[in-house]
């Protein structure tokens, strides 16, 4: 791959960021533009940039090409999130109001199609070649993650409480945004399709680990959702509900009631007979451990042993997945 100036005088983050803002005005002028900048300015870690960033810089990618594709990511990324927001009837992320509770559901559906969209054009200022590995990569991932959203809201309907059937929908919901920052570069690198792949792997088992902690985080820590338990209100089979049902498939009839009941319906005493017995029955540790293991199985993978320096990459996402510090206030982990 011929190396290409860097730019300077910036961090590759602010160049992202740029590059967002610049791609959104010219393409989406006016309410579109809006509606998609609120959702960019809401707040988040930048994870998936960060890996991608990170993944360049250990794997000699050059910069320019690098910022393109985490711009494409970002952007991927916060279009299932206003999705899934439509999807889930929350009114709320991170603290601010959802795209959909101001704006209303439609144009905040034409708002994620934007977003899914440009991930192309930000593409555009790449070599052919390039746009061309990307493109079928971005493609491939973002169906994985469709498919991971769909399993996700069949879990519920089909009675699917088990957690194999949580691991499969939570590695292509989120796992597949975990591992395709880092099967893009690993392509840009010169790698095949094959090892591309297995270089994303346990970026995905990651991502399945941090979709553990969310769950967590939901019912006993501060997810910026405004309300506790947003995850049982909106029928979500968490990681919580299928490790409690392990322990104690005795409670399967009344978590089935809470979980189908309607957000707005959904019984506050249900609510916190979940908080407390999934604390008893030993569900909670249980989940956290799990998460755990994911972690360790991520950065115990063997592809590491021919790139130690991904392994540093994986390592410092690894932070992410660890229980955070609301839970530990409360003794949670």
């Amino acid at each position: 791959m011929k190396e290409r100036p860097e730019p300077r005088g910036e961090a590759p983050l602010d160049d992202v960021e740029r590059m967002m803002r610049e791609l959104v005005s010219a393409e989406i002028p006016g309410r579109g533009g809006q509606m998609v900048m609120e959702q960019l300015t809401s707040g988040g870690k930048r994870l998936r940039p960060r890996i991608v960033l990170a993944a360049a810089e250990a794997l000699r990618v050059p910069r320019r090409t690098a910022v393109a594709w985490a711009v494409a990511i970002e952007l991927l990324h916060n279009a299932t999130l206003v999705h899934d927001d439509v999807q889930d009837g929350d009114r709320f992320r991170r603290g601010r109001p959802t795209v959909w509770a101001r704006h209303g559901a439609a144009q905040a559906i034409n708002a994620g199609d934007a977003m899914l969209m440009l991930p192309f054009l930000a593409l555009r200022s790449l070599q052919p070649s390039e746009r061309g590995i990307l493109s079928s990569v971005l493609a491939a991932y973002s169906v994985e993650t469709v498919r991971g959203q769909i399993a996700e809201l069949d879990l519920l309907p089909n009675e699917q409480l088990d957690w194999e059937s949580y691991l499969s929908a939570a590695a292509g919901k989120t796992g597949a945004l975990f591992a395709l920052p880092v099967v893009g570069v690993a392509a840009l690198a010169g790698l095949d399709e094959e090892e591309a792949r297995d270089m994303g792997a346990p970026f995905d088992r990651l991502g399945v680990a941090f979709q553990v902690m969310d769950d967590v985080r939901d019912l006993y820590g501060k997810k910026g959702r405004n309300v506790v338990g947003s995850d049982l209100r909106e029928g979500k089979v968490s990681a919580l509900v299928v490790t409690h049902l392990e322990r104690c498939p005795q409670d399967r009839r009344w978590l089935l009631e809470v979980l189908g009941a309607s957000r707005e319906s959904t019984p506050e005493a249900g609510v916190e007979r979940a908080i407390t017995a999934f604390r008893e029955s030993g569900a909670l540790a249980l989940a956290l451990e799990r998460a755990r293991r994911l972690r360790d199985e991520a950065e115990g993978s063997p592809v590491f042993e021919n790139y130690p320096a991904l392994r540093k990459v994986l390592a410092g996402l690894a932070d992410a997945c660890s229980a955070p510090a609301d839970l530990m206030l409360q003794g949670v982990a």
